[in-house]
């Protein structure tokens, strides 16, 4: 499977699967109810969505318009970090304002989603492409490229 077959197939199961397993996990995380959870865990992935949208049509033109070209591990931290912090900013008051506690609290509940989903994004993807193959891009061809 390749192409936009293959992104729609893997973010329609990522997200799916992200909201389920978040929503117990803010479940556990807030002592609220399931109901509750699962509608901040559907909100955080319209959030992330969107957010993900946003950040990687600016960081790529940003990259555009860099000397260099390519992505160094360097390049790569930067654009983990600046979509994780960025993510970050806009859920911690939905969280606070979703179940009605401090940013304090909010902030460790988002650090454990944080965790929960560097863990979750790479079983997912290995798991993906296992069952699926791996995209074009990654063939043998391929290796080359950045």
């Amino acid at each position: 499977m390749q192409g936009v077959k293959r992104r729609v197939v893997y973010v329609g199961l990522y997200e799916f699967i992200a909201i389920v397993l978040s929503a117990i996990l803010l479940e556990i995380m807030s002592n609220a109810g399931a109901a509750e959870s699962l509608g901040l865990a559907v909100a955080a992935s319209a959030v992330a969505i969107i957010w993900n949208l946003v950040f990687n049509n600016l960081f790529e033109r940003w990259e555009a318009s860099r000397k260099q070209q390519g992505r160094s591990l360097a390049v790569r931290v930067l654009h983990a970090i600046g979509f994780e912090g960025g993510l970050l900013v806009f859920l911690i008051p939905l969280v606070a304002w979703w179940y009605d506690v401090s940013f304090w609290q909010a902030l460790l509940m988002d650090l454990g989603l944080l965790l929960f989903f560097l863990v979750y994004t790479f079983v997912f993807t290995w798991a993906f492409d296992r069952i699926f193959g791996l995209p074009a891009s990654a063939n043998n061809s391929c290796a080359g490229a950045s």
